[in-house]
């Protein structure tokens, strides 16, 4: 992000355009059904919030670059070059406006990744010096401290210590050839370091042994939310060192939808190679365990719940019916939302909207959306697999005075696992 400038962020928003790209514009048939599918633009009505009105300077970059008749018109003067006042006033609706959900991409009649443009200009509004401060600040805590909240390994061997003491049970510390590496996002560590105990718990009963690394503890990637591969990519190839050096079978992705996507899906592009482990979310994991027998539990929820679907575990992770399997174990009144699903509504914080201050208020005006399904099911508790969904749902609920506990699935699989205590050895002699 240093020597940042126009110049600079134009030249890398001409790089982002490939053949894929190109090929969207030139097929883009002004439908408007992107624009029904953001809950940014459904809950302001603002036309400046339709989909690909975001990437409206790479549009341009593009047809003046690339095509007969962008350079006609540009040797005409019918056209002006993108210009610092374009960054500007795009700024807000590339970053703030947007939670890079897909939802816009899933519904594209010609089958346009807008969600996967707009991933792609904030390369070039971040390399212009047109990023949010929040964003900026959690990328550089990332990569200078390790974690996007500036959360150091200390205070990670401190919470590690506080669940092992509560549960009796050890939490593995770069433990060399454990099957499975599991990462965590700082929300877990601060927030909800009942993941954690939780994970413990599943890999106790399982009889799978697990490490987490103290090189790569952080699941959480500031590279990809901001827009930077450079960061990107020394982010991820962290966690591949790491585990390459545990020598693991598994890394487990934690309940944090956009990580997710990053060790899964961009990690092998942006390293240049394919992984010698496999990358599971950790419901894939949990489903393969009761698939397999190995997850055990007992008594069923008697709350009315519903499930919200993270965006990128969902619909671009493909992890749809895996959390419903979980579910049907534990829960008696499980219900749908409307748009479940892969066609589910993003929570509004999503794609670096929640580390962006500045966002705020757009973000709760854009929780309506989120609102309103939970509106039509009329739940007592809000279960999800996402820690950054589940802040800012806690967030919305709150602002919009809904009294709703929001919880983890994993935490909640826990909360139901047969206890096998008196059969089984406790921390000193935990794998």
């Amino acid at each position: 992000m240093s020597g940042a400038s126009i110049e600079k962020g134009i030249e890398f928003i001409k790089e982002q355009i490939d053949a894929s790209t190109a090929s969207y514009f030139s097929s883009c048939v002004h439908c408007g059904l992107c624009a029904e599918a953001c809950l940014f633009f459904n809950q302001t009505q603002d036309p400046r919030y339709i989909p690909i009105n975001k990437v409206e300077p790479m549009r341009r970059i593009w047809e003046q670059e690339y095509t007969l008749w962008g350079r006609l018109k540009s040797a005409l003067g019918l056209t002006q070059p993108v210009s610092e006042q374009d960054f500007a006033d795009w700024e807000e609706l590339v970053y703030d406006g947007c939670s890079l959900c897909g939802r816009c991409s899933l519904v594209c009649p010609v089958g346009n990744d807008i969600s996967g443009m707009i991933r792609k200009i904030r390369e070039g509004f971040a390399a212009a010096g047109h990023a949010p401060e929040g964003l900026i600040g959690a990328t550089t805590r990332a990569i200078e401290i390790g974690s996007p909240m500036g959360v150091r390994l200390p205070a990670v061997k401190a919470q590690i210590g506080h669940v092992e003491d509560s549960i009796d049970l050890e939490i593995p510390l770069d433990k060399a050839g454990a099957e499975y590496m599991v990462l965590l996002s700082s929300m877990e560590i601060m927030n909800f370091p009942e993941y954690m105990e939780a994970v413990a718990r599943i890999m106790h009963q399982a009889g799978k042994s697990w490490t987490i690394s103290s090189k790569a503890f952080e699941a959480t990637n500031s590279g990809i939310q901001i827009g930077v591969s450079d960061l990107a990519r020394e982010l991820v190839q962290r966690v591949v060192d790491a585990a390459e050096e545990l020598g693991v079978k598994t890394v487990i992705s934690p309940e944090c939808g956009h990580a997710y996507t990053a060790i899964r899906w961009e990690g092998p592009n942006l390293i240049g190679r394919s992984y010698k482990f496999k990358v599971r979310h950790i419901l894939e994991v949990l489903d393969e365990f009761r698939s397999q027998g190995l997850l055990k539990t007992q008594g069923l929820e008697e709350a009315r719940l519903t499930y919200h679907d993270p965006c990128q575990i969902a619909r671009k992770g493909g992890i749809v019916e895996h959390p419903r399997r979980l579910l049907d174990m534990v829960a008696k009144n499980f219900v749908e939302m409307p748009d479940a699903g892969a066609m589910n509504w993003c929570c509004s914080g999503g794609g670096g909207v929640s580390a962006n201050e500045r966002a705020e208020g757009l973000k709760l005006t854009a929780f309506k959306q989120k609102k309103a399904q939970l509106d039509a099911v009329k739940v007592d508790t809000l279960v999800t697999a996402c820690a950054n969904c589940r802040i800012t749902l806690e967030e919305g609920l709150e602002h919009y005075e809904m009294d709703l506990p929001v919880v983890g699935l994993t935490e909640m699989i826990a909360e139901h696992l047969v206890d096998t205590s008196p059969e089984t050895p406790a921390k000193e002699n935990a794998q």
